[in-house]
């Protein structure tokens, strides 16, 4: 071996010897017989380095998974012999082998068993276990194989193909005849030898059999040595965890009902014999939370019994698993409120089916009412933060009781649908209890009710959020509840969580406010002082920033009395932050967007005259073409990058906020009545001179792409004098990316104007695919994955946007290119269907082609077209098709498929019988097409229902491809 290139498997060595022993693995791979020098390294013990060995296994593991078959049956003997002449060598050296090791050398051995058991070597087990007998490695090997094994055969996690899935189930048909009965024998020996001498080695054996439990007949372990054994091991501290998962798996076992309520039943009296249902007396909280898994097992193979009972009509049955599950909920809810959340998380889905059971029952009794009660109080009370929780800096702990909360959720749905009158009752008296004495009461506790009553709205849903109306009961409580909310003074708690939660809660009931529009003050100057938008934390500014406009939106015309107040009070949260002064705003820019958007809201849904909203719309607006001009003339002077980079980010946001407070236009129409056009032309012609800016292009051009997306919808027409020198602009050396955002531009102005922009678009035709080829032809490096794609998202643009010009009955606009131009359009329409295998676009194209042939297809199509569509059109549909990469199992090549169908069904409609004949006598012969299916195909394609020929067109394929 390469002595120097080894060197380079140490982690602590350098880049250059670990990039030659990276080199040397590859070329490992590829050689013939390396993995011979690999195999009598491991055998004779050549080396003592952890990394050299794990690597030598690392070339076997190689050779037996991708290259076994290209062995002779010696080398193949050679690798068997390598492996059991390392096994025993295992039970004589002074030191284990490193953990990395066992479990590399257990994936070989594993590997080699998928391969050879069926076939060379049936004795695998039998040979292992002649080896390790009971000594203490050779145990750990042999169970840590059995764990290998079993990832390899039934690892719900690693995919396999149908070929490996059915070699999997035949492995495993044959170990239960030939070997099953006596592993498990091998294991019961195993853990009756060390468990109480060898807690590591049993814990594994409980591993494996937990494993293997799953598919193997459950009569080898549930029985009484086995269980007995296993419940032993439940009062041992260091077994009792793995002996609790491996009692886990048993109950997980799917079985006859009534077996299995009798197997959960018999554990559970041995478990409470134990005084494992004491969970009081229990501090290890490790155990509890696999302890708790259990009994969740337990709960839920009664409740899968109960239902299979329920659906067989076993009404005695049933009832005897009813009991048996009601006598478990104590238990359950023990662990459910748990203080801590592992534990209680993991009994989560017995108490939610439980739930689910109650739902289903036409009357509950007193102690069933008294459990959904005990449940919900469970619920209230684990919602609630604890003292630890970091609202600052939320880290993996954090994320974790997020988790929970949201399965404390669905539980407190499940709660809404056995009881929602008593969900209802739970809250109110929580919440008003709470509320009442606020100002001396714990953060999480005020939290956990405003959280409570938010809930409600999806506990009980109704329709568009009418929570107010209807149900006389509920409504009135809500009502009450929403009512003490806005007005106990909550909003000004010193606690992030409840300012938070406040705010949350009256957004989601905005509907409230439309019965008492009375509160409407006190919310509004929540939201614009130091509890919401000016909070000194910067989290909740910026939620707060969101939920006012949402608010404001959803109150509409209810805002119209405070309008200007409120925009007086938010100018200065709209000061575009220049980067100069270090001044650090309040808010960051993307939160500026939230206000603008409610500023352009306030004055656009307003009552006043279109004159007053002109001024209200200027007055917005005015500052910030301002700022942009002064902006804009400094980025030219700016020498520094950093510099140039912060000025062009507020160039952008200028654009951008401009662009935000036009969302409260739906069209022109509603521009035009708010006398808003000439501020949004002004903002035009102010912002458009970034475009001939040559530093910091791709950020600026990209703001005032979506400036006059917006404009074309808020202006139309009146945009269009802007466009031809903002297109010119757009081109001038630009890249893939650029090229890309320009077109949907485009796009949206060819659908919208249609004819109207004909001139202009025949103007800046050709200059737009100059610019386009040009970035295709570009020679990128052959790994480039990034450029690539680029192209290919760019080549996607360009065919759309041709899409959109033949599609707005536009083709003149390439019509009147010049014959050679439009000659060079088609081909490049062509090779997109046939030569790219990027189904998307080949749809596309055969839009295109379709498009195009109705046109000029007829016979007073332009001249020269029909020999084009013989020549190249008709055989791009089977070009295409017949390509290798053409994959019909792919659901976009089905539809890419689909338009091809339907421009072979436009020739044929536009040729007439002439097509007929074409592909009769010249086309299909030349392709070896027997004279039957030429037959089959013409009469297909002559079918008046186009769905007809589509079917048939993908079985046609489907035949011709080998």
């Amino acid at each position: 071996m390469d002595e120097q290139a080894l060197l380079g498997l140490n982690p602590n060595a350098d880049a250059d010897f670990r990039q030659r022993a990276l080199a040397y693995f590859e070329q490992l791979k590829i050689s013939q017989d390396a993995w011979q020098v690999c195999a009598e390294a491991l055998a004779q013990s050549i080396y003592s380095d952890d990394h050299i060995k794990f690597f030598c296994f690392q070339v076997l593991e190689h050779q037996v998974k991708f290259k076994y078959s290209e062995l002779t049956e010696v080398q193949q003997q050679l690798i068997r012999e390598t492996l059991i002449t390392w096994l025993q060598a295992q039970m004589l050296n002074p030191q284990p082998e490193k953990t990395f090791i066992r479990n590399k050398a257990a994936q070989v051995f594993a590997l080699l068993f998928v391969t050879e058991y069926l076939t060379k070597w049936p004795k695998f087990f039998f040979d292992i276990l002649s080896v390790v007998d009971l000594n203490p490695r050779g145990v750990d090997m042999y169970l840590r194989i059995l764990m290998a094994v079993d990832a390899e055969l039934v690892d719900r996690d690693v995919v396999h193909t149908s070929e490996e899935a059915r070699r999997n189930t035949l492995l495993k048909d044959t170990m239960r005849e030939q070997c099953i009965p006596s592993l498990v024998e091998s294991w019961y020996q195993i853990l009756q030898n060390y468990q109480y001498n060898n807690s590591e080695l049993t814990c594994q054996c409980l591993e494996v059999v937990g494993a293997y439990v799953s598919w193997i007949d459950l009569s080898l372990i549930a029985n009484e040595r086995f269980i007995n054994m296993l419940l032993g091991h439940m009062s041992v501290e260091v077994l009792r965890e793995e002996a609790c998962d491996c009692l886990f798996e048993i109950v997980n076992k799917g079985m006859d009902p009534i077996d299995k309520t009798k197997l959960v039943e018999s554990l559970c009296q041995v478990l409470q014999s134990a005084g494992l249902f004491s969970i009081d007396q229990e501090d290890d909280v490790d155990f509890l939370a696999r302890f708790s898994k259990l009994v969740n097992g337990m709960g839920q193979a009664l409740i899968a019994s109960w239902t299979k009972l329920i659906k067989n009509g076993d009404m005695k049955s049933a009832q005897d698993t009813l009991q048996a599950i009601e006598a478990k909920v104590a238990l359950m809810l023990q662990l459910l409120i748990h203080e801590d959340d592992d534990i209680s998380s993991n009994i989560i889905g017995f108490c939610y089916d439980y739930l689910h059971i109650l739902k289903q029952l036409s009357a509950l009794s007193d102690q069933q009412k008294a459990n959904v009660e005990a449940i919900m109080l469970a619920v209230m009370k684990k919602l609630t933060y604890d003292e630890e929780y970091n609202f600052e800096n939320e880290g993996e702990d954090e994320a974790m009781f997020v988790e929970y909360r949201k399965q404390l959720k669905l539980l407190l749905d499940r709660l809404a649908q056995v009881s929602p009158e008593l969900l209802l009752a739970s809250v109110r008296r929580v919440f008003n209890t709470t509320l009442q004495n606020w100002q001396t009461t714990r953060f999480m506790e005020v939290e956990v009710a405003i959280r409570l009553l938010y809930m409600l709205a999806e506990a009980l849903p109704v329709s568009h959020g009418a929570h107010f109306s209807g149900d006389v009961t509920k409504a009135t409580a809500l009502q009450d509840m929403m009512r003490t909310l806005v007005t106990s003074g909550v909003s000004a708690y010193q606690h992030t969580s409840v300012t938070l939660e406040f705010f949350e809660t009256v957004v989601r009931y905005e509907k409230f406010f439309a019965v008492e529009p009375q509160h409407i003050p006190t919310v509004l100057m929540a939201f614009l002082d130091h509890r919401g938008l000016r909070h000194t934390s910067p989290k909740v500014r910026s939620r707060t920033a969101y939920l006012f406009s949402r608010f404001v939106k959803s109150l509409n015309k209810q805002m119209n009395p405070f309008i200007e107040d409120v925009l007086n009070r938010i100018q200065d949260l709209m000061e575009l932050s220049p980067p100069e002064n270090g001044y650090q705003a309040l808010l960051s820019s993307d939160d500026q967007l939230f206000i603008y958007e409610t500023a352009g809201v306030l004055i656009v849904n307003s009552e006043y005259s279109a004159e007053r909203k002109q001024v209200l719309m200027r007055n917005l607006l005015t500052p910030l073409m301002e700022k942009f001009k002064v902006l804009l003339e400094k980025l030219v002077m700016a020498q520094d990058e950093d510099r140039q980079m912060a000025l062009a980010d507020c160039l952008n946001h200028a654009v951008g906020f401009a662009s935000r407070t036009s969302k409260a236009f739906s069209n022109k129409q509603t521009v035009k009545q708010c006398g808003c056009s000439e501020v949004y032309l002004d903002c035009l012609q102010t912002f458009l001179p970034a475009l001939s800016c040559p530093l910091q292009k791709e950020v600026l051009r990209s703001g005032v792409r979506t400036f006059l997306h917006r404009m074309i919808i808020c202006l139309e027409e009146e945009v269009l004098p802007f466009i031809p020198s903002a297109s010119e602009h757009m081109l001038k050396d630009c890249e893939a990316k650029d090229l890309q955002e320009f077109i949907p531009l485009i796009n949206q102005i060819t659908a919208k104007f249609k004819t109207q922009v004909s001139p202009f678009l025949q103007q800046m035709f050709m200059p737009l695919l100059h610019a386009i080829f040009e970035v295709l032809l570009l020679p990128a490096e052959e790994n480039d994955q990034s450029a690539a794609l680029e192209k290919q998202m760019l080549r996607r643009s360009y065919f759309a946007f041709l899409q959109t010009v033949t599609g707005s009955g536009m083709s003149e606009v390439i019509a009147n290119q010049g014959a050679e131009n439009v000659e060079r359009v088609l081909f490049t329409v062509i090779q997109g269907a046939v030569d790219y295998p990027d189904p998307i676009a080949q749809k596309t194209c055969f839009i295109i082609l379709s498009k195009l042939v109705e046109l000029w297809g007829g016979k007073d199509g332009p001249v020269g077209f029909a020999d084009f569509v013989y020549k190249h059109i008709v055989p791009a549909c089977f070009l295409a098709p017949l390509k290798q990469t053409f994959d019909l199992a792919d659901a976009q090549t089905v539809l890419a498929l689909s338009e091809c169908a339907v421009t072979l069904k436009t020739i044929h409609l536009k040729r007439g019988p002439e097509c007929i004949q074409y592909l009769q006598q010249e086309y299909l012969p030349s392709l070896q097409v027997a004279p039957e299916i030429i037959q089959e195909f013409c009469q297909a394609l002559q079918q008046p229902d186009a769905k007809v020929f589509k079917n048939y067109l993908k079985v046609f394929f489907q035949r011709a491809k080998p």
